[in-house]
C-alpha cells in the first residue's frame, strides 16, 4: 500500500504540471464557500464558537480524506488512483507558476493594476499605495509562501498520514486565507492562526531545505539560501512563513520584508536577505525556483511515502 501512495502522489504532480490549471482553484474554491458560510451564519446567530466553525471545515476534509482512504483499504489501484485525483485536486503548483509569470508580465509592462488584481489571489497585504517595487517584492514573498502552502505542504501531509492528512493540509491553508482577509474582524482569525502554526511546523522547514537545494538550478545561491534561512528567521515574528521568505531572498540574492500593510493592521516586519531590490526578473526567477522545489517536493514526498509504512511495521514488531 505503500508502493500506491507514493505512485498516487507522483501521478497527481505530473497531473498538475500538465492540468494543474484547467480547473482552478478547485477543492480551495469549495472550501472557501464552505467556511465562508459557515463563518457568517456563525457570526450572525453567536451560538456557534469560531473553534466549532474552523474545526467543521478542517475536521469535515479530514473525515472526507479518512473515508476514500478506507476504501482503497487492499486494493492498491484504487488507493493509487484516489491518491492521485485528490493530489491534483489540491495541488496549485502550476497555477502558482501561471499566476507568477503573470506576475512578472504586468510588472515588466508596468501594468501596476493588473500586479495588484493578480496578487490579491496569493496575498492579503494591501496594495493599492504599492509602487512597482514594493509589488515586485510582494510578489516574490507571494511565490515563496506559495511553493510552501498548495505544493510541500499537501505533500508532505500526504505522504505521512495519506489521503486525511492531504486535504486537510490544504483545509488548513484555505481557512488560513480567508481569515487573513479579515484580520481584527472575526474570531476565527486566532483559531486559524494556531492551527496552521502547528500544520506548517515541519513543511515549511521541508520547503526552506529545498529551497536551498534547488537554488543553484535556477542560478541562484546554495549557501545564501541557507545563511538567511538559519540567520534571518529567529528576527521573524512569523517563523513559519519567515524561513521560506528568507530562503527565497538568500537564493535570489535580494532583499524581502519590512513594512507590510494588512486589512486593519500593519505589520513591522524584518529585513530578510541580501542584496539589491526585486525587480520583475526575479520574481521571474522565483517561478522557475518553485518549479524546482515542486519537482523535489514531490520525489520527496513519494520517498516518504514509500518508507514511512515499514518502518511502522518495523516499530511495531519490535513492541511485540
Amino acid at each position: 500500500m505503500s508502493a500506491a501512495r507514493a505512485v498516487g502522489l507522483l501521478l497527481g504532480v505530473m497531473a498538475d504540471s500538465m492540468a494543474g490549471d484547467a480547473m482552478r482553484g478547485r477543492v480551495d474554491a469549495s472550501l472557501v464557500r464552505a467556511a465562508t458560510t459557515l463563518e457568517r451564519r456563525a457570526q450572525a446567530a453567536r451560538p456557534l464558537p469560531a473553534t466549532v466553525s474552523v474545526g467543521a471545515v478542517a475536521g469535515a476534509s479530514v473525515l472526507a480524506g479518512a473515508l476514500l482512504d478506507r476504501l482503497g483499504r487492499d486494493r492498491p489501484l484504487t488507493r493509487a488512483v484516489s491518491t492521485a485525483a485528490c493530489t491534483w485536486a489540491v495541488l496549485g503548483g502550476t497555477r502558482l507558476a501561471s499566476d507568477g509569470t503573470a506576475l512578472a508580465r504586468h510588472l515588466e509592462t508596468g501594468d501596476l493594476g493588473a500586479t495588484r488584481e493578480t496578487l490579491a489571489w496569493w496575498d492579503s497585504r494591501c496594495s493599492e499605495n504599492l509602487d512597482a517595487t514594493a509589488l515586485s517584492r510582494a510578489s516574490v514573498e507571494a511565490v515563496a509562501h506559495g511553493s510552501s502552502d498548495v505544493v510541500v505542504a499537501p505533500l508532505l501531509w500526504g505522504a505521512v498520514a495519506g489521503l486525511p492528512g492531504l486535504l486537510g493540509s490544504r483545509a488548513a491553508g484555505v481557512l488560513s486565507q480567508v481569515a487573513a482577509g479579515r484580520a481584527g474582524r472575526h474570531r476565527s482569525g486566532r483559531v486559524v492562526e494556531s492551527l496552521r502554526t502547528v500544520a506548517d511546523l515541519v513543511p515549511t522547514r521541508i520547503a526552506a531545505a529545498l529551497t536551498v537545494a534547488g537554488a543553484p538550478v535556477v542560478g541562484g545561491s546554495a549557501s545564501a539560501a541557507w545563511r538567511a534561512w538559519r540567520r534571518d528567521t529567529v528576527l521573524h515574528p512569523y517563523p513559519n512563513s519567515g524561513r521560506v521568505v528568507a530562503a527565497y531572498a538568500g537564493a535570489l540574492e535580494i532583499r524581502l520584508g519590512g513594512r507590510t500593510a494588512y486589512p486593519g493592521q500593519v505589520r513591522e516586519l524584518p529585513v530578510v536577505g541580501d542584496g539589491r531590490n526585486p525587480d520583475a526578473g526575479h520574481v521571474t526567477r522565483a517561478v522557475e525556483l518553485s518549479r524546482v522545489v515542486g519537482l523535489l517536493a514531490g520525489a520527496t514526498a513519494a520517498a516518504t511515502a514509500a518508507v514511512v509504512p515499514s518502518l511502522r511495521r518495523r516499530r511495531r514488531a519490535r513492541t511485540t
